[in-house]
């Protein structure tokens, strides 16, 4: 009887552990897709290398080299031995209707944070660098129980915000709620929402100001303190996702 006690014991630890594993035993993957409708050519997004977040990485002075790493990113993505970053570019007006992006894959269960490093001096707020707007790059959270929510580079404002060298990390949520914006407007706390589908799009172009540029460069995407920081190029191809607008 003590012997399969022990057994039974054994595979219900398995099973909890199972279980775990189908929720984050798989690495993330931030797989790039472009939505262009109108083959207007305007939107790109891929991973390319040599212009990430630098982290463990090295610099030549002409006769020996240094370690380095940007203070915005202390930690990345392990996988990445290039120094990815992805490029979401959108050229010309808003009113196009076309978005560049990445599909979050291998995210289950509930979000306690979200975040990207950003290629930016000083403040998400700075108009220098990347675009960071209230609409673009943002998430777009999509429930298993069909709801949707949209958390922006700008709105709402990082929970916190690193400051490197041109870097910014910037985080939601944490060791505070995560927040973000429901389909009526209303910012709600999403703790307790269980994903179906995340992305990021990035869909506003060289009208829309403080900067005007209709491009950013992240990495390091993070889903729940897990990083992902590499994945394919524009040239390997774009996925055609349902999630990119």
């Amino acid at each position: 009887m003590r012997k399969r006690i022990t057994v039974v014991g054994a595979i219900t630890a398995f099973l909890v552990i199972a279980a775990g594993a189908g929720a984050w035993g798989m690495s993330l993957r931030a797989n790039p897709f472009v939505f262009d409708p109108g083959d207007t050519e305007l939107v790109q997004s891929g991973w390319i290398d040599g212009i990430g977040c630098p982290t463990n990485a090295s610099i030549f002075d002409g006769t020996s080299s240094t370690p380095y790493t940007d203070p915005a990113c202390p930690t990345g993505d392990r996988r990445d031995d290039s120094n990815e970053g992805l490029l979401l570019a959108k050229t010309g007006p808003t009113a196009n209707v076309a978005s560049a992006g990445v599909v979050i894959r291998h995210v289950r269960g509930t979000l306690t944070e979200l975040g990207y490093d950003i290629r930016k001096p000083d403040s998400s707020a700075d108009p220098r660098g990347s675009h960071c707007g209230a609409g673009a790059p943002r998430f777009n959270i999509t429930a298993e129980d069909g709801s949707t929510y949209f958390l922006g580079c700008n709105s709402p404002p990082a929970t916190t915000q690193t400051v490197g060298n041109g870097w910014l990390r910037l985080r939601w949520g944490g060791t505070t709620p995560l927040m973000a914006f429901n389909a009526s407007g209303a910012l709600v706390d999403i703790t307790s929402v269980r994903v179906h589908r995340l992305s990021i799009v990035f869909d506003e172009g060289q009208d829309t100001g403080p900067d005007n540029f209709g491009l950013a460069v992240l990495d390091n995407i993070d889903v729940n303190g897990k990083l992902v920081g590499q994945g394919r190029s524009p040239e390997s191809g774009n996925e055609d996702d349902n999630d990119r607008r």
